[in-house]
């Protein structure tokens, strides 16, 4: 089986739907993620397992990316637009994900996600998902002025 790599995201088109979140990728495909997002101040710790997708967005324009994805083909992910951050699997387990957003490991299937609403400059979002359905966060300053 090939190994995964780490695959830089593009730029690409958001919707923030009353519904929900509209990512529209590279090859046209669109991903709604339903519901609207919970609002957080502290980390985000997903349930083991879970697939965690980090969205930095303006509102109309983001960037993707899939945060210890193993599964998902380079190709799939070149093709999108969407990008991959690996964590490592020894040493340090955090990684900036984007400036004012970093990711880590936390025991063997957990990934943790925090931000600083002041260091970034647009919204961040994450959608942690697995089979049994999806939870959507947005990432606010304490004051929950976003």
């Amino acid at each position: 089986m090939k190994g995964h790599t780490e695959v830089a995201p593009a730029t690409l088109s958001v919707s923030l739907v009353d519904h929900g979140v509209e990512v529209e990728y590279l090859d046209g495909r669109s991903v709604l993620y339903r519901g609207v997002p919970e609002a957080m101040t502290g980390p985000l710790r997903a349930r083991p397992g879970r697939e965690v997708h980090v969205l930095v967005t303006d509102g109309t324009d983001g960037v993707l990316v899939y945060v210890e994805d193993r599964t998902t083909e380079d190709e799939i992910l070149e093709a999108t637009g969407v990008g991959r951050l690996l964590l490592p699997d020894d040493g340090e387990r955090e990684r900036e994900v984007f400036p004012g957003v970093r990711a880590a490991r936390v025991g063997d299937f957990r990934v943790e996600v925090r931000a600083d609403p002041g260091a970034v400059d647009e919204r961040v979002f994450v959608f942690a998902e697995d089979e049994w359905g999806e939870e959507s966060y947005e990432f606010v300053s304490e004051e929950g002025s976003r």
